[in-house]
């Protein structure tokens, strides 16, 4: 199914703006030229409160990915022409719904890479000295010691090695971390122009002393991390989490930390 819309007719409506991103970015008004710009500063809660905001709208744009576009809710609007996303994932649209009604759907791969990255790399090192125990410990008058973690020459296991796994790769060599990579589609080409190793998923699990996930959510993906893969991995690693939250399954995380089979974990997002 196509639509043609002229441009000088199109409505582009910002459903959910919140937290605050597009409504105090200095290109807003870069929109102008194309169609009517609608912003919402609060996320809608209902699906009937989307439907009535994107009723008329022939783009939509998704503000931080924070609202969902289901099969119901996307049947609801013949206008719509397309969807765009100020994210990487997609996880918050039915894409088979979307492209069966011919809704173009885009994302911004790679945006924010280096930034993720970094929140990622800032995680593994706010467990390695215990950042938050030490912060805790001053604010409440004591001074404690607690050992923690050198993360020089440990063994890094990155998790995907797309945008953002690659720019992880990068920060662990920097500080002098052994690198080794799993990812589903693994190529010698790449191993040699980010200079890691690609193992199995079992031994990078087995032998690494922090593993961080840069996976995209799929079925594949999808809890891949439970509680067999817990139990692989060594008592005193760190898992790190900046991908999605699924990835995890949560419930066995917060068993293998109230049993001490981990030493921490960072975790960005949640199931």
């Amino acid at each position: 199914m196509s639509k043609t819309y002229a441009l000088s007719h199109l409505k582009i409506v910002v459903p959910g703006d919140d937290p605050p991103q597009i409504q105090s970015s200095p290109h807003l008004e870069r929109l102008a030229p194309y169609g009517d710009v609608v912003l919402y500063t609060d996320r809608p809660i209902t699906s009937a409160e989307k439907v009535n905001r994107a009723k008329e709208a022939d783009i939509l744009i998704n503000s931080r990915g924070m609202v969902n576009w289901t099969a119901p809710v996307l049947r609801q609007l013949p206008k719509l022409q397309m969807i765009t996303t100020c994210s990487i994932g997609t996880d918050m649209i039915d894409l088979q719904v979307a492209k069966e009604l011919g809704v173009v759907v885009c994302n911004q791969p790679g945006r924010t890479a280096p930034v993720v990255a970094e929140h990622a790399f800032g995680l593994m090192f706010a467990l390695a000295k215990r950042t938050a125990f030490h912060t805790a410990e001053t604010k409440a008058g004591r001074w404690n010691r607690i050992d923690n973690i050198f993360l020089r020459n440990k063994i890094l296991g990155i998790v995907g090695t797309g945008n953002t796994g690659s720019e992880m790769i990068k920060l662990g060599q920097a500080i002098g971390m052994d690198v080794i990579a799993w990812t589903f589609h693994p190529s010698q080409e790449k191993a040699d122009r980010l200079g890691i190793q690609y193992v199995s998923f079992e031994q990078l699990l087995q032998t690494a002393d922090v593993i961080s996930l840069h996976v995209k959510l799929t079925d594949e993906s999808r809890h891949l991390i439970n509680k067999k893969e817990l139990e692989l991995m060594k008592q005193e690693a760190l898992l790190i989490n900046c991908a999605r939250g699924e990835v995890i399954q949560t419930d066995a995380l917060v068993e293998a930390l109230d049993a001490g089979r981990l030493s921490g974990a960072g975790i960005d997002v949640y199931d």
